[in-house]
């Protein structure tokens, strides 16, 4: 199926000319992204999506929203939801938050939308290369789990977590009337050290560390967020839902994600998934 989309009907290219690699506003786009990475972990390019994509985008949401996976559970900041006995009670292992959300899948998205040609597009996925500061950036491999839309409802909230990737991509679509703000602590822990002692005072309502974000329709945001804690605060029942389009990608190709992780997000796995656990080499001896 041929996608109807061109990137630059899409992007702002006048602001954003991820077509001209070479260009003094490109450069200086990388730059600034680069800078914000390095300075926290996370990067907004504000309106990098024109206003007409961004009511596209929100249209192909909300036509496919019946296929949300909706679930609420109490899970500790690494997708857990029982209790540890090797760890104590008052231990983020066995702290357990509300985390009441919904993810479109990704099988649910077909080639012709404009969501799909973003998260595809050769031109996004070389600016998001050269902002990290890496050699190559691949689509997510996953069936399920590589193209999604985060969905709060009125009343929900995604708890303290980390991420199983070690970045991510979010462009905002439909903001919140209120709530459903992004807040993060830039790389509270890593990979020789879980920082266990720093994660609890979170959980226990320290904020002097956090950050909070207030992300606008057609921003977009990249987010180091396997070291990083963060969350989206509830949505007021009084508000119009949060709804935001995750790109997922990764250094390498053809990565498939953990099968307990996918159960929890989208209800169900395929063999793709179970094929993926039996073969897989940790990339670290995080806990999650």
């Amino acid at each position: 199926m041929t996608n109807r989309y061109r990137i630059d009907e899409l992007v702002d290219f006048e602001v954003y000319p991820l077509d001209e690699p070479q260009s003094p506003k490109y450069k200086s786009a990388v730059i600034d992204a680069r800078a914000q990475l390095g300075n926290d972990g996370c990067a907004v390019m504000k309106n990098l999506l024109r206003p007409a994509a961004v009511k596209t985008i929100s249209e192909e949401i909300v036509q496919r929203k019946s296929s949300t996976h909706f679930s609420t559970s109490s899970m500790n900041p690494y997708f857990h939801s029982t209790k540890n006995p090797e760890f104590p009670d008052h231990h983020p292992v066995n702290t357990f938050i509300e985390r009441s959300s919904g993810f479109i899948p990704g099988d649910s998205w077909d080639s012709s939308l404009a969501i799909d040609a973003l998260f595809r597009s050769e031109h996004l996925t070389g600016f998001i290369r050269d902002a990290l500061e890496t050699n190559a950036v691949h689509c997510y491999a996953d069936p399920l789990a590589g193209l999604t839309a985060n969905i709060l409802e009125p009343g929900q909230q995604f708890a303290w977590h980390f991420d199983t990737n070690e970045f991510a991509v979010t462009a905002m679509i439909d903001e919140a009337d209120q709530g459903g703000l992004f807040q993060y602590v830039p790389m509270i822990r890593n990979p020789d050290d879980e920082c266990f002692d720093k994660i609890q005072k979170v959980l226990d309502g320290d904020m002097s560390e956090v950050k909070t974000l207030e992300l606008h329709a057609g921003d977009l945001q990249i987010f180091r967020g396997r070291h990083s804690l963060h969350r989206v605060t509830r949505v007021p029942r009084t508000s119009r839902p949060r709804h935001a389009a995750i790109f997922a990608y990764t250094a390498e190709p053809g990565v498939i994600g953990r099968v307990e992780r996918t159960r929890q997000l989208f209800g169900r796995v395929l063999p793709a998934h179970e094929e993926a656990e039996r073969l897989r080499v940790r990339s670290d001896q995080l806990i999650d």
